[in-house]
């Protein structure tokens, strides 16, 4: 069974409102998530901080990230509704 989690992160993707990627993360303008595998290498999450520093967004970690977001081996996405991103953060940081 998904979790709300993967549920709320599959949504986003279909609607159109996930970047995965931190190379994809760079060329965002807005967001109001972003969500990080702890498994990203230390190079990668150096990367992440400094997006999420420069887009001044929340940052949360989830297990196994890229299976939740429908594409394996993803590390990072950013989420670029605010009501999805509301629910993520409820969620996952419970």
């Amino acid at each position: 069974m998904r979790s709300k989690a993967e549920s709320y992160l599959g949504l986003a993707r279909r609607a159109g409102k996930l970047t995965l990627g931190v190379n994809a993360l760079s060329a965002v303008k807005k967001c109001f998530l972003i969500v990080a595998d702890p498994a990203a290498s230390e190079n990668s999450k150096k990367e992440i901080k400094k997006q999420q520093s420069r887009l001044m967004c929340p940052l949360l970690f989830l297990e196994n990230l890229g299976e939740a977001a429908g594409k394996s081996g993803c590390m990072v996405a950013a989420v670029r509704e605010e009501h999805l991103a509301r629910a993520l953060i409820k969620e996952i940081g419970e």
